[in-house]
């Protein structure tokens, strides 16, 4: 019998869930570790590459581009971009064009380097890369 001062214990009716959430994280890491991986790739049809003979090395044409945003083609000065534009056109008539190289000075103006890249394109010019001067 219970008296009135005492108080009857009270059952617990909560699910241990520890040991269910380690046997979901032990299946999630098997599931984790059987799923192979997905790789992407894109087939590419790549050309063969012909040999080149080293005596044999392509016509250049450097044009510099100063720190004071100053022209000058394979180191001699131009005073005006006509110049640069008639030699740009000399370049895009030849069925065998030079490399064209643009070296600005890593002081130079942005906007002055991409105006000769457009002009050269703009005109013609195939075969045009830029060279970095450390």
């Amino acid at each position: 019998m219970i008296q009135q001062g005492e108080k009857e214990e009270e059952v617990m009716v909560n699910i241990n869930t520890t040991p269910l959430i380690d046997v979901m994280l032990v299946l999630l890491v098997m599931l984790i570790i059987t799923i192979p991986l997905q790789t992407q790739s894109v087939q590419l049809a790549l050309g063969r590459a012909v040999p080149v003979n080293e005596t044999e090395l392509p016509k250049t044409v450097t044009i510099g581009i100063d720190f004071d945003n100053s022209l000058s083609i394979d180191d001699t000065a131009i005073s005006n971009e006509d110049a640069l534009l008639d030699r740009f056109r000399e370049i895009a008539a030849n069925s065998d064009q030079p490399v064209v190289i643009v070296k600005p000075n890593r002081l130079a103006n942005y906007k002055n380097v991409a105006i000769v890249l457009a002009d050269a394109q703009r005109l013609g010019v195939k075969k045009i890369t830029i060279a970095n001067q450390q």
